[in-house]
C-alpha cells in the first residue's frame, strides 16, 4: 500500500496494541531501575519484541493500516530498544561494544529520518531483513538480562551471544540498505519539483 493509501484514522485494533507497547516502554524502565528486577525487565523486552509483527499483520489482515501507524509502530520499535540498550549500558547488562554499535546505527537512521522528513519526502518502508534484525536483538537483548539474573544460562548465553553477534551485523547491514531507500526517495522527489522550477 502506498503512503497515499494509509487511513487517517486513530482508534484501531493494530494502533491500540502499539500503545500498549509504548506503556510498555515506561513500564520497563520502572521494573529495572525502581524495582531492580533484572529478569522481568528481560522478560518485558522478550514480549515486547515478540509482539512487534504483531499490530503490523494486524493493520493488514483487518484492512486497518494508518499513517499514525506507520509512525508509531517504528517509534515504538527505536524506544524499546534504546531504552533495553541504555538500561543495559546504566546497569553494566550489556557488552559496551554490543550497546554502542545499537546506539551508533540508531543514530545513523535518526540522521536520515530527520532528512527524509526536512526535505518532504515521507518515511521509509521497512524492510523484511529490519523486522528479522530487530527481532533478533529484541531477544539477544532480553538474553543478555537473562544472563544477567543467572537464570537458564545454558539457554540465555547462546540467545545473547549468538543472536546478538548477528542481530547487530544485520542491523547495520540493512541501514546501508535504507540509506540507499532515502537517496532513491530524494532523487525521485528532486525530480519530480524539477518541472515546477523551470
Amino acid at each position: 500500500m502506498t503512503e497515499a493509501g494509509h487511513s487517517k484514522r486513530v482508534l484501531t485494533i493494530p494502533n491500540a496494541i502499539t500503545f500498549l507497547r509504548l506503556i510498555g516502554v515506561g513500564y520497563f524502565w520502572w521494573v529495572l531501575l525502581v524495582d531492580d528486577n533484572v529478569l522481568l525487565a528481560g522478560i518485558l523486552i522478550a514480549v515486547l519484541g515478540g509482539t512487534d509483527w504483531l499490530d503490523g499483520y494486524l493493520a493488514r489482515k483487518l484492512n486497518q493500516e494508518s499513517e499514525l501507524g506507520r509512525i508509531l509502530d517504528p517509534l515504538a520499535d527505536r524506544l524499546m530498544i534504546a531504552s533495553a540498550v541504555i538500561g543495559g549500558l546504566i546497569v553494566e547488562i550489556l557488552p559496551r561494544w554490543f550497546g554502542w554499535g545499537l546506539i551508533g546505527r540508531e543514530i545513523f537512521m535518526g540522521v536520515i529520518t530527520l532528512v527524509l522528513i526536512s526535505k518532504g519526502a515521507g518515511t521509509l518502508e521497512v524492510r523484511w531483513l529490519g523486522k528479522a534484525a530487530t527481532l533478533a536483538l529484541y531477544f539477544a537483548i532480553s538474553g543478555f538480562y537473562g544472563l544477567a539474573a543467572d537464570f537458564l544460562v545454558w539457554l540465555t548465553w547462546p540467545v545473547a551471544w549468538i543472536g546478538g553477534i548477528g542481530g547487530l551485523i544485520a542491523y547495520w547491514v540493512v541501514a546501508f540498505s535504507y540509506l540507499g531507500d532515502a537517496r532513491a526517495k530524494l532523487s525521485e522527489l528532486k525530480t519530480q519539483s524539477k518541472p515546477e522550477e523551470a
